[in-house]
């Protein structure tokens, strides 16, 4: 490395991997480096990064595996030739949710790291509570309960915190600590969560949340831009809602706050700059979206095993389907989130379908499937006075709509306005294909067409770009459907940023922190450095007109399909509400 100028330094505390990434003013990612937890740590036991308790249904991760983690990652960069003190920023990226319970000792311990010691041996003492509850966790029904119905019922919830109650959510999760440990509740002094665990760790004191992660709690009024009082009383239990405030602290609204410069620890044992500055770190969803950077309007789908869509979006309109989070950097802009549990594999099923009526001996061949998702005409119409089928394909229990194990086919008259069950699509399995796709989209543009706009003069109300990213992102035969279904004014694309993307947005927030100037946001900086070649390919046109406005005459009947399965199940004592 012959080069003198900055770098910025970007972590991924994930469940599994601590990834670190730098990067330079240009954003030409220069080094990387990583730790599997699994492979590469001593003494925890785990398995995939976590401890389970199953009669509890907890999972969770040992913090001092954490703290090995940093140590060794640092020295793997240095080894590789890393000049630390040519490292102007830090920021990070933790999975969202997680939290640690820190002791009245630990800001005196941070403050007094001796470098010749690592960081475990030296901070063991430093917490409350040994292990932090992993997103994984399943452990918080009753509390989840409460917590959905302390400002009147989810949808309020929704309404206030961007989400409704999930297992996985901070505040529940710390209302179960508290009754569960209260002694450790009492002692703990300060509560961070992932994120702001890592920016801690680097600046030898505590770090306030981010404003972004801090919507993953379920205790942060977004619009108020404050704490809910109402439900940071449930969270506290008898130790009385000041207690809690002090353990949580202050949230900055500026999502490049410079913390602070680096702890001398890490000068002293590492040879980083004494004026290295920390800046706020975010959680893992939201550094996907800096990655890119993403602008408002656009949307990515990552289609992986599940499926999540990840969109910025000046409009706040929150549902119990649904989580909002605050932009991690520019006010007045939100993150949109999707998550659901029926992706890769649903499509994988019928894909093996095909294979297996076609003879393929190549089982992974997507062939065949790519083939007739093509060949079939939307919605499996021969021509527009025939009904469109619809259908839904869930392998495995779905969030969204809450509906168990099951396959389900429709037709909708369009002419009588007539929705009716309906056995499977008139040629099963090759037109599955098509359906199985078209019903994944649709879900999505149904719920994210209250936060669209128009990308342009005279285009309705759609992403100005879609952006694939996942195994499937490699499929260009479902980009072109996604296309169809979901517009995209520009197109649909591929992007490719390896499996770094969350470690690579927190290294450009850090790079937007300290070179921005005065009022300029993260998309104006990081938009004019960066690279899109290296890292997007168009891969289908997008919007359709016509065919776009044959989706969107079904999308009613789509949610009439929804609520009617959620119906039939509520009456069979199993399902939950529909959307509204």
């Amino acid at each position: 490395m012959t080069s003198s100028g900055p770098l910025y330094l970007g972590f991924d505390l994930s469940t599994q991997q601590l990834k670190g990434l730098v990067v330079d003013s240009s954003l030409k990612k220069v080094q990387e480096a990583k730790f599997d937890f699994d492979a590469d740590s001593k003494a925890f036991g785990i398995q995939k990064g976590v401890l389970v308790n199953e009669a509890e249904h907890e999972v969770f991760a040992p913090v001092a595996l954490w703290l090995q983690a940093i140590d060794t990652l640092l020295g793997r960069l240095k080894d590789d030739g890393l000049d630390f003190n040519r490292v102007k920023g830090i920021s990070g990226s933790g999975m969202q949710h997680g939290s640690v319970f820190w002791n009245a000792d630990a800001e005196q311990l941070l403050s007094q790291l001796e470098s010749d010691k690592p960081l475990q041996s030296q901070l063991d003492g430093a917490f409350a509570h040994p292990y932090s509850p992993n997103w994984q966790d399943a452990s918080t029904q009753k509390e989840c309960e409460e917590f959905d119905a302390i400002l009147g019922d989810e949808h309020q919830l929704a309404y206030a915190t961007g989400s409704k109650a999930h297992h996985r959510f901070t505040g529940p999760q710390i209302l179960r600590f508290q009754r569960k440990y209260p002694d450790k509740y009492v002692k703990t002094h300060k509560i961070t969560l992932v994120s702001s665990w890592i920016a801690t760790i680097f600046l030898g004191k505590f770090a306030p949340f981010d404003i972004s992660d801090v919507c993953g709690m379920n205790l942060w009024d977004i619009k108020a831009g404050k704490w809910n009082e109402k439900l940071l009383e449930l969270a506290a239990g008898p130790s009385g809602v000041d207690a809690l405030k002090k353990k949580l602290g202050d949230v900055p609204e500026d999502g490049g706050i410079h913390l602070g410069t680096v702890s001398k620890y890490f000068v002293r044992r590492h040879g980083f700059s004494e004026d290295c500055t920390v800046v706020a770190s975010t959680g893992d969803n939201p550094s996907t979206i800096l990655a890119l950077p993403l602008r408002s309007n656009d949307a990515i789908v990552s289609l992986g095993t599940s499926t999540t869509f990840l969109m910025s979006t000046q409009e706040y309109k929150p549902d119990p389907a649904t989580h909002f989070f605050n932009s991690p950097t520019t006010p007045g802009l939100y993150m949109f989130m999707l998550c659901y549990k029926n992706g890769g594999l649903a499509r994988e099923k019928v894909r093996d379908a095909i294979n297996a009526k076609a003879g393929v001996s190549d089982k992974n061949s997507w062939t065949e499937f790519d083939k007739h998702l093509l060949s079939t005409p939307p919605l499996a119409q021969e021509d527009a006075s025939k009904p469109a089928h619809l259908g839904l394909y869930f392998p495995r229990p779905e969030i969204i709509p809450p509906l168990p194990v099951g396959e389900w086919h429709y037709t909708y008259d369009l002419k009588a306005d007539k929705l009716s069950s309906a056995q499977s699509v008139l040629q099963s399995p090759e037109q599955d294909a098509r359906i199985i796709v078209e019903s994944q989209f649709l879900s999505l543009r149904l719920r994210s067409r209250e936060l669209v706009s128009s990308p342009g003069k005279g285009l309705p109300p759609q992403p100005r770009r879609v952006y694939m990213v996942g195994g499937g992102s490699r499929n260009k035969a479902i980009a072109k459907v996604a296309g169809e279904v979901l517009g995209g004014s520009e197109g649909v694309f591929k992007l490719d940023v390896g499996e770094n993307a969350c470690a690579l947005g927190a290294a450009y927030k850090a790079v937007w922190a300290i070179e921005r100037a005065k009022g300029e946001t993260f998309e104006e900086l990081i938009g004019k450095r960066w690279r899109e070649e290296e890292f997007v390919e168009k891969i289908a046109d997008g919007y359709n007109a016509e065919i776009w406005e044959r989706y969107g005459k079904v999308l009613g009947p789509f949610q009439d399909m929804e609520n009617g399965l959620l119906e039939e199940q509520k009456h069979a004592g199993k399902g939950e509400q529909g959307l509204v």
